[in-house]
């Protein structure tokens, strides 16, 4: 296949200049160059695959960007993207002169709305559409959402609204994905579709209401029952009809023609005055490339990869995940501990939970897109004794926040948070940064919060937490651990106290979590320059080793703190609260992430940037101390915002 025919294509209006015929030429050629380029960038493929066409169709027919497209998060995107004059550099998504893996309002015009979390777009589109419409403008808005994306809790509150307004620009395309209705798709559904969409059909349906008005109440009630019940015999749109939408399909998402008529056909029933509209498309999550449709969730986010084959080689790593030695650690408590419970919300595999899964499924929940949900819900296993370890990205956890302080913390329950990818994240960028979670945790009453130097402290930790009766969040970073021994046994730490690693007089460098080996590094690097430097592993961020810290602020006069988290509210700010207390008042530094959203880039290029490797940690520590100045290179800090 030639991808040549997409040279044409800057924007959608190139598209809708072409005719309806050459759309299955366009849609062939955007997969393959999804294909070709994912294979060598990595990046999410199969949910782009699935859409295609559905996004190809959505262009054509409605007349973006006027008419306000929102995607449901950017996992189905990609054909978007390549759409909306973004093809140039799309073989460099993710990285840092890249486009983003997400929607971004500042990357494009097209892009309606930030994408990043799921659940979000039928509110944001329901908004644009009430905007559009207390303007006068003859525009609509269109929210793509995965079935998926309706577990979550706002998607389903987002339907109910639209429904009270009755907003008729509202256009929300379910693209479904889930193999359980397959058996819905064919010929009739399609055909079914297409001609219930029609204006003859609705011209009917009118008709029949009206002969129907003037009958007498008991033979209305017992015609609308008859319709209703052969409606959800038919279709599954009974459920959104009672939210208030006129439902649509279901029609084949891989089925051009058909998207094509059927959408033109909710088009013409927009703005009428008679409510919002919901097409259900059905969809095969990696449609065209036998890999992904053979094993959609390893095709779902993928890193470089075979594009004949679809062989992905796993990279050499001499050390284990955090997320898998975290994942073991659960594993092996649970199996000596039957109150332990896992639960994740929609991340099974990306919290490294699958295998807990297998072997303990009567212990797993996976609650679905619905991080609120698993909060209240790990509390209310709490209250009968049970130890629920809820599995969330720092970045997912956010949306369950209310649920953490009022259900939670205010409650003491005994309830752990994995953090996992608390820090910088790489490729997902600013949209899934872990940076914010000690500032939003630290702050509520009754919680423990700590960070483990390595992949065996975070074994020692999630005992820690299990063990202490009250709520724990561990926060631990993307990526691979340091390859250090693992011990036999887990054990669980003193709450509350961190570690001394190594000893000096002239500075102390007080890391947290993934700082503390560059710290290390950093100290071996100031001694070369005769700089005598104190580390210390802070381990807690709440409660903090206040007498440990505050001893090592006297004797060695200088303190630097060290972590991988926003700067505003997080754990220097901690150390500086704590120190102010103490009446303790020496040259401090804290050194953490500006306060400015980070964009997606190599991690290890980000903190070097931010001053926070070796390099800058060392030269941080020299300026402080004031010592041999012009030895060290140091990182431009301050333009950087530290």
């Amino acid at each position: 296949m030639n991808t040549t025919v997409l040279d044409a294509i800057n924007e959608p209006a190139d598209l809708r200049a072409l005719p309806a015929t050459a759309l299955a030429q366009i849609a062939a050629a955007l997969r393959e160059e999804i294909v070709a380029q994912v294979a060598v960038s990595g990046g999410h493929l199969a949910s782009s695959l699935g859409t295609v066409e559905l996004l190809v169709a959505l262009h054509y027919v409605f007349n973006t960007p006027r008419d306000r497209l929102v995607l449901d998060v950017g996992h189905q995107g990609y054909a978007h993207k390549l759409l909306t004059g973004r093809r140039a550099g799309f073989a460099r998504i993710g990285k840092a002169d890249g486009p983003a893996k997400f929607l971004r309002r500042s990357e494009s015009p097209f892009d309606a709305f930030g994408a990043g979390h799921a659940g979000t777009s039928i509110s944001a589109a329901l908004g644009m559409a009430r905007g559009l419409q207390a303007a006068g403008e003859d525009a609509c808005a269109i929210a793509l959402i995965g079935d998926g994306g309706l577990t979550a809790g706002m998607a389903l509150e987002a339907l109910n609204h639209a429904g009270h307004l009755k907003q008729s620009n509202l256009l929300v395309v379910l693209n479904d994905n889930e193999m359980s209705i397959e058996p819905n798709v064919g010929a009739m559904g399609a055909f079914l579709s297409r001609k219930l969409s029609a204006p003859s059909a609705r011209r009917l349906r009118r008709f029949a209401k009206d002969i129907l008005a003037p009958l007498p109440q008991p033979l209305q009630q017992l015609a609308r029952r008859a319709e209703q019940s052969a409606r959800a015999l038919l279709t599954p749109g009974t459920l959104f009809e009672a939210f208030g939408f006129r439902y649509i399909g279901p029609v084949s998402g891989q089925d051009l023609p058909a998207l094509l008529e059927t959408l033109a056909n909710a088009r013409g029933m927009l703005g009428n005055g008679e409510g919002p509209v919901l097409v259900h498309a059905l969809t095969r999550k990696g449609a065209g490339y036998g890999p992904a449709e053979k094993d959609p969730l390893k095709y779902h986010g993928v890193t470089p990869f075979d594009a004949v084959t679809g062989h992905m080689p796993k990279p050499a790593t001499p050390a284990p995940s955090y997320t898998g030695v975290f994942a073991g650690a659960l594993l092996e408590l649970a199996q000596a501990d039957e109150r332990i419970v896992a639960i994740t919300a929609a991340m099974a595999g990306g919290t490294g939970l699958t295998g807990f899964a297998k072997v303990l499924p009567r212990r797993f929940f996976d609650v679905g897109i619905a991080e609120q949900h698993a909060v209240t819900f790990a509390a209310g296993l709490a209250t009968t004794g049970m130890k629920p370890v809820a599995a969330i990205y720092s970045t997912f956890l956010q949306r369950g926040y209310d649920q953490i302080v009022h259900d939670v913390c205010l409650q003491n329950l005994d309830v752990t948070f994995a953090l996992d990818r608390a820090g910088l994240v790489g490729a997902d960028g600013a949209t899934h940064q872990g940076l914010y979670d000690i500032a939003f945790l630290r702050c509520l009453p009754n919680i423990t919060l700590m960070a483990p130097k390595d992949e065996n402290e975070l074994r020692h930790m999630l005992r820690t937490a299990v063990e202490h009766p009250g709520p724990v969040a561990l926060r631990y970073p993307r990526g691979n651990g340091l390859g250090v021994p693992l011990d036999a046994e887990i054990r669980a730490l003193p709450i509350g106290r961190g570690e001394l690693l190594r000893d000096g007089d002239d500075l102390a460098i007080v890391a947290l979590g993934s700082r503390v080996a560059p710290a290390l590094e950093a100290a071996e690097r100031l001694a070369a320059e005769g700089i005598s430097v104190a580390v210390f592993n802070a381990r807690f961020v709440k409660p903090l080793d206040v007498v440990a810290i505050a001893n090592l602020a006297r004797r060695c006069g200088a303190l630097l703190t060290v972590e991988e988290h926003a700067l505003a509210g997080g754990f220097g700010s901690a150390v500086l609260e704590a120190l102010a207390a103490e009446e303790i008042s020496v040259p401090i530094r804290v050194l953490a992430v500006p306060d400015r959203l980070v964009e997606h880039g190599d991690p290890a290029r980000q903190l070097a940037q931010f001053g926070l490797d070796a390099a800058g940690i060392a030269a941080a520590g020299q300026a402080l101390v004031g010592g041999l100045t012009g030895r060290l290179a140091m990182p431009n800090l301050r333009a950087a915002g530290v």
